[in-house]
């Protein structure tokens, strides 16, 4: 089976990275973006996917600054 997850940091939690995109955005002639936050996606193939909440909480992810979705496709 394969599953991407999307990592990305929890609302409230500051995210400088997407900060400095959002500063430079304007002298690159991109107005009205805002909102940016920078996260990961960790495309990976499992056997089974039972335990891939167990993974994101124990390497993927900060569980204490970030969240973390899980899509899973069929592998064939």
């Amino acid at each position: 089976m394969k599953a991407k997850i999307l990592i990305r940091p929890k609302q409230g939690i500051l995210d400088p990275q997407g900060k400095a995109i959002e500063r430079a955005l304007p002298a690159l002639g991109f107005e009205g973006v805002s909102g940016i936050r920078v996260g990961r996606l960790v495309e990976l193939e499992a056997a089974s996917t039972d335990r891939l909440a167990e993974l994101c909480e124990k390497l993927l992810a900060n569980p204490l600054i970030e969240d973390y979705e899980i899509e899973l496709e069929n592998g064939g």
